[in-house]
């Protein structure tokens, strides 16, 4: 009887332990995004991406705009997946194609980045992990806050150009628009205002200014700023592809910073968005606190820029690793 007993009691538990290992193995791989995802699989994996953001802001300062822009373009529609940087095909048209995405450029530095990683741990880090992880070290080379953020993200397998006006904001949009495309995505308003302090860097390309200039100037407009602005952009039918920009802050147009907010308030705002940033009433109040202290502004947008990140991400046996970012596996 009691042999009877210790065998049954043996069975119990190894079926308890082997179930255990089943939800284990499970687990790991569902796991969500963590910190330091590659510590094991590729240790230098986040040293050689922080490494070649530096090497490649030394040659392009431009590059850095590009990282900040990424991660908006590409985790607001939808999923961060990198999705942003897959080429078209003839069954697919690419994102970086459509209107939304004018102005997006250095993707083959990208494949610079992918391939550094690819000769250190092949099929490892993911193109999403990249586009995250660039974004948050150009962050830094802009002056900006060092934002931690989790990796762990896998890759899509189809763009999204049919739906990115679903998804992205246009410049001339109404404030409410603006406000709830991101609510969408579990970004709030003072994380929106943060988001658009993003438009301290960079410059605007004159054909999203021109209706603000042409045929009349836009009496909300700076006097003091027009002058300028009708020097950068002076065709009213501006060429898309000519070098017709003007900087976004020209204060400190390389520094990440909330100068943005001091000139919106001083109605400085190059976009018809920077302007209602600053008199919406549910925008206005932020816009205040952030003109006036730069400790609150990056952090509402390092809270902001997380929110970004993790925004429907692929785990665990969804999506791929990427061999190249702008293309899809081939599938055998």
């Amino acid at each position: 009887m009691v042999s009877k007993v210790l065998i049954f009691f043996f069975i119990v538990v190894l079926c308890y332990t082997k179930s255990a290992v089943i939800a284990e193995n499970d687990e790991e791989k569902t796991v969500g995004l963590v910190m330091n995802y590659y510590k094991d699989s590729c240790p230098q994996a986040e040293d050689i991406i922080r490494e070649q953001v530096k090497l490649l802001y030394k040659r392009h300062k431009n590059t850095a705009f590009s990282w900040l822009r990424n991660i908006f373009h590409d985790c607001a529609v939808e999923s961060c997946d990198a999705s942003l940087f897959l080429d078209s095909t003839r069954r697919m048209m690419s994102e970086k194609e459509m209107d939304r995405s004018f102005g997006l450029r250095n993707f083959r530095y990208i494949e610079t980045i992918k391939e550094a990683l690819e000769r250190e741990c092949a099929g490892v880090v993911s193109c999403a992990d990249i586009l995250v992880l660039t974004a948050r070290d150009g962050i830094q080379q802009l002056g900006g806050p060092y934002i931690p953020l989790k990796t762990g993200r896998r890759d899509g397998r189809k763009a999204r150009a049919e739906i990115l006006e679903q998804y992205l904001p246009d410049h001339n949009e109404s404030m409410s628009m603006v406000l709830d495309r991101f609510k969408a995505i579990g970004v709030d308003t003072k994380g929106v205002v943060a988001l658009l302090g993003a438009h301290s860097v960079g410059r605007t390309h004159c054909t999203k200014l021109v209706h603000r200039l042409y045929p009349e100037v836009d009496p909300e407009i700076n006097p003091d700023h027009v002058p300028h602005m009708l020097k950068k952009c002076h065709d009213p039918i501006p060429d898309p592809k000519a070098v017709q920009y003007v900087r976004n802050d020209r204060g400190t147009p390389m520094i990440l910073d909330n100068n943005y907010y001091i000139n919106i308030l001083d109605n400085k705002g190059l976009l018809i968005v920077d302007h209602q940033l600053a008199n919406d009433k549910r925008t206005r109040p932020f816009v205040i606190k952030m003109a006036k202290s730069q400790d609150y502004f990056f952090k509402e947008f390092s809270r902001a820029i997380t929110i970004l990140s993790e925004n429907n991400p692929l785990i665990g046996d969804k999506g791929e690793v990427r061999k190249q970012c702008n293309l899809v596996n081939k599938l055998h």
